[in-house]
């Protein structure tokens, strides 16, 4: 045990700490504030509504600090929110072929985020980004399977060290209207780095490789940069149908 007296002030405790405001959501909460002040001036009944919605707003864009876990063959959840889906499906021609992640069938974990959860998505793995793959599309629930096919959405994929590939998909839903990524081609980024959001509710998709073991289950909360996903060569979690 080490003595009281040779802990660092950090190493002591961790208070509890209001999370940032994402510099991506500020304009929306000065536009959400300044309808709720004319709201006031204008019609003073709807105010504290639209106070409500203008926290509503600082709270969609909030960024918590996360502490990933670390480890040799570890996959970590890009994004907060419910394990909706896990299957084996097609890789989208996206993420197919030499230079993405093949073309044999891969399990895909889903990950649905409503308007309440935190949308600041994070990388996977630590690596290179390899691929950045921007779609334009349409506007239906991201719960649906067919949102993987039809929605606004943008594929990444990550190189590791290893040269191991992992690919993963920003989808947008029903009331997002734009995928904004943080990250480029190139880039060399850490294990749980913000890699870019979604607004107002949507889907990751993540594509596990063969030899990595799926460690959530459905109905599972997932925290972006903390939940692991998946281990390579790890024990498969119970309840998942291959």
């Amino acid at each position: 045990m080490i003595p009281s007296d040779k802990l660092t002030p950090s190493a002591e405790a961790v208070k509890w700490r209001v999370p940032d405001l994402h510099p991506e959501g500020r304009k929306y909460v000065a536009i959400a504030l300044l309808i709720a002040f004319l709201a006031w001036v204008f019609v003073p009944i709807l105010t504290w509504p639209l106070l409500g919605l203008a926290l509503w707003v600082a709270l969609f864009f909030r960024d918590p600090v996360r502490v990933t876990p670390s480890g040799d063959g570890l996959i970590i959840s890009p994004a907060d929110g419910l394990v909706s889906m896990i299957e084996r499906v097609a890789v989208p021609r996206e993420l197919a072929g030499p230079n993405g992640l093949g073309d044999a069938p891969l399990i895909r974990v889903s990950v649905f985020m409503s308007v309440f959860d935190v949308h600041i998505n994070r990388t996977p793995i630590a690596g290179t980004v390899k691929q950045v793959v921007y779609i334009s599309g349409k506007f239906v629930n991201a719960e649906l399977d067919k949102a993987s096919e039809d929605n606004e959405r943008q594929h990444i994929v990550v190189e590791g060290r290893d040269g191991r590939r992992i690919g993963f998909t920003q989808i947008a839903g029903l009331l997002a209207r734009r995928i904004v990524p943080f990250v480029k081609p190139g880039d060399m980024i850490a294990a749980g780095q913000r890699i870019g959001l979604i607004r107002f509710g949507s889907r990751l998709d993540v594509f596990l490789p063969d030899d990595c073991a799926c460690q959530v289950v459905l109905g599972q909360r997932s925290v972006a940069g903390e939940t692991i996903l998946g281990r390579i060569g790890g024990a498969v979690a119970s309840g998942i149908a291959q």
